[in-house]
C-alpha cells in the first residue's frame, strides 16, 4: 500500500561502499601500488562495469565462475598490460575495514517510517560466509538479492526489478537505491527509481535518505 505521507514505500542498499568500505577504493589504492590508473586497475579486475559482460569477475558475480578461477584469468589479463594485480590484494583491503553503525542507524529509520527494505549486492559465493555475518540481515532487511544466487548483476535492470517484485513494490518511482558505483545507480534511475551515490563519508546520502521517507521530520 502507498503512503502519501512520505515520498517512498521501499529502499534498497548495495552492500559494499555502503555498509563497509569500497571495493573500488581498495582497487585504486592496490592498482597505484602497481603503477597502474584507476581505469586501469578498473578494466583488469572488474571489467567494464557500466557492462553485464563475459569478464571473468562478472561470471564470477553471477556465480559462473568461481573465484579461484577468476583470480587466475584476472591476474593473467593484468600480466599481459604489464600490471601484477592479485585479487586477494584486494580482498584483503576489504577485510580490515568496519562496518558503518551509521547506514545501519539510517536502515532503521527507514524501517521505522514503514518503508520496505533490501539489499541488492554484486557478489560472488565464496564471500558469502564473510559479509552476511556482518549486518543483522533479517532484522534489517526484507528481502536480500546476491548477484550470485540469482545469476544477475547489477547493471543488468533485471536485478532491480526481481527485487521490487520480491518487495511487492509495483512502481520503481516508490522506491531508491544507494550505490557507491555511479553506474548502478544510473541503472536504477533508468527504471524510473531515486538513485542515490553513496561517497566515502555516507552523510549526504543518509541525509537524502531521511528527507525521502520523513525521517529528517
Amino acid at each position: 500500500m502507498t503512503d502519501t505521507s512520505r515520498a517512498l514505500d521501499a529502499v534498497l542498499f548495495d552492500f559494499g561502499g555502503v555498509f563497509i568500505g569500497s571495493p573500488f577504493e581498495a582497487l585504486a589504492a592496490i592498482g597505484a601500488e602497481k603503477g597502474a590508473t584507476f581505469e586501469q586497475s578498473l578494466e583488469i579486475c572488474f571489467g567494464s562495469y557500466d557492462d553485464d559482460t563475459d569478464h571473468p569477475w562478472h561470471r564470477a558475480e553471477r556465480g559462473e565462475l568461481g573465484f579461484e578461477a577468476a583470480r587466475t584469468e584476472i591476474r593473467a589479463l593484468g600480466v599481459a598490460r604489464g600490471f601484477d594485480i592479485d585479487l586477494m590484494e584486494i580482498v584483503a583491503h576489504l577485510g580490515g575495514g568496519a562496518v558503518k553503525e551509521e547506514m545501519i542507524a539510517c536502515v532503521r529509520r527507514v524501517r521505522d517510517a514503514g518503508c520496505v527494505t533490501a539489499i541488492v549486492t554484486n557478489n560472488i559465493i565464496e564471500a558469502r560466509d564473510f559479509w552476511r555475518p556482518l549486518l543483522p540481515l533479517e532484522e534489517l532487511f526484507d528481502v536480500v538479492v546476491d548477484s550470485s544466487e540469482v545469476g544477475i548483476r547489477k547493471p543488468n535492470p533485471r536485478i532491480y526489478e526481481l527485487t521490487l517484485e520480491e518487495l511487492g513494490v509495483a512502481d520503481p518511482a516508490r522506491a531508491a537505491f544507494l550505490d557507491d558505483y555511479a553506474g548502478n545507480v544510473r541503472a536504477a534511475e533508468a527504471l524510473g527509481m531515486v538513485g542515490i551515490l553513496v561517497e566515502s563519508d555516507p552523510a549526504d546520502a543518509i541525509a537524502a535518505v531521511d528527507r525521502l521517507v520523513g525521517a529528517d521530520r
